[in-house]
């Protein structure tokens, strides 16, 4: 489901590349999109015609192991556990019942960026806080420029902002011990009710972003800060006009009595077939990957978006080579730090909601933002209509 040019034609190279080495099963990549997999990988459950791998987040894995798809690949994490050492937060959202459901591939964490000309213009520092976000936002917000660019659409990327700044203000876990929701709770309320603040100075076609809009309104000066992941990294200077020291990244904000934070996601692989040859096939291209002589080329498919999930990944040379990522190495490093901080809702502090794919499906933060930007609900409403429509989701 990364379905940018630069990016599917490195993963195409790469898997011409493993097919040269003449192995028993040649690897075909399709392209598919996160707004449809949900609907596509059910039809495909339906009628038995799955692919032989999919790739997958955590919360999806879950939905598509409650569809009846999906192998342990317990044995291939292990063996690359052994040869490289796999980060605990990148392997321990996929594990259940003593099993392995995906091989992670690479990290992501999201941080805050900001044109460091304009808030040097404004007299402002790189904000720490959420007061200071918020009054950044506001002192920057001009004739012509928004001060923060948020998307609001009905989307994973707005789920993703939101649940940043979720962690950050101690919201992170939304769930009992026995799986119920519980979600409307003050630290969430706090978080809903800073982005529906932030939204004030947010362009005003917020309701239709997503991941691209943001940025694209970034990098024009049509606004001076958003919060995403690392592809903001590669296009900054070319799409700006800007020399890249006026990139600043910093770590999210945090409220008064907060704690640092981001969402942090665990990019994997699940095996689908249930053909025993295929699965080992599929497993053996998965460990190809993660060879040092190729992980470098599969992370640098976007460079500074796809983080290593080995603990001697940070320090591989094929990818801190990288041209972008010496350039904003500073900014790399900040993202591996954030990353030690981030968590992903269902798998807070070891748990495991099965049922968390039902929800993260459906979008239920990202329409809670929806009912305070467009529909005028309080975050206390929101809140609290996000947690009935969370729970009846998964009765």
């Amino acid at each position: 489901m990364e379905g940018t040019p630069q990016r599917v034609a490195a993963f195409e190279a790469l898997a011409e590349r493993y097919n040269a080495t003449d192995p028993e099963y040649r690897v075909t990549m399709e392209v598919q999109d996160w707004d449809q997999i949900y609907t596509k990988i059910a039809g495909a459950a339906q009628s038995g015609l799955q692919p032989d791998m999919l790739f997958a987040i955590p919360d999806f894995a879950t939905y598509v192991r409650n569809l009846g798809l999906g192998q342990p690949v317990t044995d291939v994490v292990r063996s690359l556990d052994s040869d490289y050492g796999l980060i605990d937060a990148a392997k321990a959202a996929y594990q259940d019942d003593d099993e392995f459901w995906a091989v992670p591939l690479y990290g992501m964490v999201q941080m805050l960026w900001y044109r460091k000309d304009m808030l040097s213009e404004a007299g402002l520092e790189a904000p720490t806080t959420w007061d200071e976000l918020l009054n950044a936002a506001e002192a920057l917000s001009t004739d012509g420029r928004s001060g923060i660019a948020l998307p609001a659409g009905r989307n994973l990327a707005t789920d993703q902002v939101l649940y940043s700044l979720m962690i950050t203000g101690g919201a992170a876990n939304f769930f009992t011990d026995d799986g119920a929701v519980a979600l409307d709770t003050p630290e969430t309320v706090a978080a809903f009710d800073i982005y529906k603040e932030l939204l004030q100075y947010s362009p005003q076609d917020s309701a239709s972003y997503a991941w691209g809009e943001p940025q694209a309104a970034f990098n024009s000066g049509a606004a001076a800060m958003a919060i995403e992941k690392g592809q903001y990294l590669a296009p900054f200077a070319s799409e700006s006009g800007l020399s890249p020291d006026q990139l600043g990244c910093a770590p999210i904000p945090v409220p008064d009595n907060g704690q640092p934070g981001s969402i942090y996601y665990s990019n994997g692989a699940m095996v689908l077939s249930e053909d025993e040859g295929r699965q080992a096939g599929s497993g053996e291209f998965l460990k190809w990957l993660l060879e040092p002589e190729n992980y470098g080329d599969f992370l640098n498919a976007e460079p500074g978006l796809f983080l290593p999930v080995t603990s001697g990944g940070a320090e591989l040379e094929q990818w801190r080579s990288n041209e972008i990522l010496t350039t904003y190495a500073q900014c790399v490093d900040a993202m591996l730090d954030q990353s030690t901080t981030g968590a992903l809702f269902g798998f807070v502090d070891g748990q495991y909601i099965d049922s968390i794919g039902e929800i993260s499906g459906q979008n239920f933060l990202a329409q809670a933002v929806q009912q305070m930007y467009v529909n005028g609900m309080s975050a206390e409403e929101a809140a609290a209509w996000a947690q009935e429509q969370m729970q009846a989701a998964i009765d």
